[in-house]
C-alpha cells in the first residue's frame, strides 16, 4: 500500500496564525511568503494522497471479493466466452428468476419467429397482470414490436402473446425453454412461463411417479444463458440491438392504439461497456438481474437472485457494479495455447493387425494435434497457473482413419478443464486382410 507524508493541519494552522500577528511590513511579507508555500504544499500533497487511495482500493478489489458486500442471495460473474465462472455466491441455488426469464422467450422468438410476422392476442394473454402492455383479445401484433414490450417494459402480456404464437400455446413454449437451455448447458433450470411470473406445475418424474416443480432457475445457468444471448446466438445482434434501444414505438396492426416503451436497464448508463440486460421482480424472487459488460475484448456477464425487496430497488444496481468492477481489475485475457506441449506426449502409438510393407511387421500410427488455434481465457491477473494434461492410447487396433481422436491435451486449473485439443491419428492404417496376406506371401516366394 502506498503511503504519503501530509503536515499536519494543526501545525499548519499554527503557523498560518504566527504570520497573521507580525506586525512589520518585512515580517508580513515573510509571512505571506510561507502562506503561499503552505497552500503549494497542500495542492501538491492532496492530489498524491487521493491518488494513493484509489491505488490501494484496485489492489484490493484486484485479490478479494467478500460474499458479505453483496445484496444478492446468488450471484455469479462468468466469462461469456469460455463459460468459466470468475466469481460464485451460492451459484448452484435453485431459485426462481422472475422476468429474466424473459431473455429466453427473446432469443427463442428471435432464432423460430419471423419479426414481420403478425400474432394475435387470446384471452389468456390479455388476463395476464400487470406489468402489461394491456393487449385486448383479438388485436394483433407484429412480432418484432412485441419483442421491444418484451425487453424494454418488460410487459407479461407480450411475453404470452409471443408465446403462444412461437410455441402453439405456453406449454409448448416452455417445452422449447428447457430444451433450449438444455443446449446450452443449464443443469437447474425449469420454465414454467414466458415472463417468469411465479408458477408450478406436477410433472412426472423418471421413475413415473407425480413431482411438483417450480419455475427456477439457478444464477450459474442464468449467466450462461445471458452469455448465449450475447455472443453465440445465431440471433445475438439482433438482441443486442433490442436490448440496447433506450425507447421505442409502435402501434397494433390495425393502427388504432399506439404505445411508447422505455428501457429499464438504468445499468446501461452506469458503466462504459454495458452492451445487454435484464431486471425482474416478484414477490417471491425478490429482484433480480442480468447484465453483461464487453471490454478489451474481455465479455463479463454477471446474474443476480434474491438482490433485495423493496425498497431496495438499487441493490442490483450496486451488486452488478461490484461484481463488473471486480472482474475487470482482477483478470486479464491470456492465451492458453501457448503453453507448452511435451513431444513425448505426440509419440507414435503401435497398431495391432495393421497392414505393412512386409509379413510380421510392425505398424505405428503417426499422431497430430486437431486444435490448433488459440485459446484466450480470462485468468487471474495474480498468475494464475494452468495445468497442462495429456491421455493417450498405448495401442491401436487396426483399421485406423485419419482424424481419428486417440487422446487429448486438457488445460486445467483448479480441478476446471478450461479447454481440450483432440490428439488424432495423422494417416490410415489399413486393417491386415486376406488379399493383403495372399500379396505379402507372393512377394515374399517370390523375391
Amino acid at each position: 500500500m502506498r503511503s504519503c507524508t501530509i503536515l499536519s493541519l494543526r501545525r499548519r494552522h499554527n503557523l498560518l496564525h504566527a504570520g497573521i500577528k507580525c506586525s512589520n511590513s518585512t515580517e508580513m511579507e515573510q509571512s505571506m511568503k510561507r502562506i503561499v508555500s503552505y497552500f503549494l504544499m497542500i495542492a501538491v500533497s492532496l492530489p498524491l494522497f487521493f491518488c494513493s487511495g484509489i491505488d490501494c482500493m484496485a489492489e484490493e478489489t484486484e485479490t478479494t471479493l467478500d460474499e458479505s458486500s453483496l445484496y444478492a442471495r446468488s450471484a455469479v460473474l462468468m466469462d461469456a466466452d469460455s463459460g468459466r465462472i470468475l466469481y460464485a455466491k451460492e451459484a448452484e441455488a435453485v431459485m426462481p428468476m422472475a422476468s429474466t426469464t424473459k431473455i429466453m422467450t427473446c432469443i427463442l422468438a428471435l432464432e423460430n419467429g419471423n419479426p414481420e410476422d403478425l400474432a394475435e392476442v387470446s384471452e389468456y394473454a390479455a388476463s395476464m397482470p400487470k406489468v402489461k402492455l394491456h393487449v385486448q383479445p383479438k388485436e394483433s401484433y407484429r412480432m418484432g414490436d412485441l419483442l421491444y414490450s418484451l425487453m424494454l417494459e418488460s410487459h407479461n402480456d407480450a411475453a404470452v402473446v409471443i408465446a403462444e404464437h412461437i410455441g402453439g400455446s405456453v406449454e409448448g413454449f416452455a417445452d422449447m425453454m428447457n430444451k433450449k437451455a438444455a443446449e446450452i448447458g443449464c443443469k437447474n433450470t425449469y420454465f414454467i412461463t414466458p415472463n417468469g411470473l411465479d408458477a408450478q406445475k406436477e410433472i412426472l418424474d423418471a421413475n413415473g411417479s407425480k413431482v411438483t416443480v417450480s419455475h427456477t432457475t439457478t444464477a450459474r445457468d442464468l449467466a450462461l444463458i445471458m452469455s448465449y444471448c450475447v455472443l453465440k446466438s445465431p440471433q445475438k445482434d439482433a438482441f443486442l440491438a433490442i436490448t440496447q434501444t433506450p425507447s421505442y414505438s409502435f402501434a397494433n396492426a390495425a393502427g388504432s392504439r399506439s404505445f411508447s416503451c422505455r428501457n429499464h436497464n438504468a445499468f446501461l448508463n452506469m458503466m462504459d461497456g454495458v452492451i445487454s440486460g435484464k431486471t425482474g421482480f416478484t414477490g417471491k424472487a425478490g429482484y433480480c438481474y442480468t447484465g453483461a459488460l464487453k471490454r478489451d475484448e474481455r465479455t463479463y456477464v454477471v446474474a443476480l437472485l434474491a438482490c433485495g425487496w423493496p425498497n431496495n430497488k438499487s441493490y442490483k444496481w450496486s451488486d452488478a457494479k461490484k461484481l463488473m468492477q471486480y472482474g475487470i481489475d482482477s483478470f486479464q485475457k491470456r492465451d492458453i495455447a501457448s503453453e507448452p506441449v511435451s513431444q513425448e506426449w505426440l509419440r507414435e502409438i503401435p497398431v495391432k493387425e495393421a497392414q505393412t510393407d512386409y509379413l510380421y511387421g510392425k505398424a505405428s500410427a503417426e499422431l497430430a494435434i486437431e486444435d490448433q488455434g488459440e485459446a484466450p481465457v480470462l485468468l487471474m491477473r495474480a498468475d494464475e497457473t494452468v495445468q497442462v494434461e495429456c491421455s493417450v492410447e498405448r495401442e491401436l487396433a487396426a483399421p485406423v482413419k485419419k482424424g481419428q481422436q486417440v487422446g487429448a491435451i486438457r488445460y486445467v486449473l483448479n480441478g476446471e478443464t478450461l479447454w481440450e485439443r483432440r490428439i488424432c491419428a495423422a494417416h490410415d492404417v489399413e486393417k491386415a486382410d486376406f488379399p493383403w496376406f495372399f500379396r505379402m506371401a507372393v512377394q515374399n516366394f517370390l523375391f
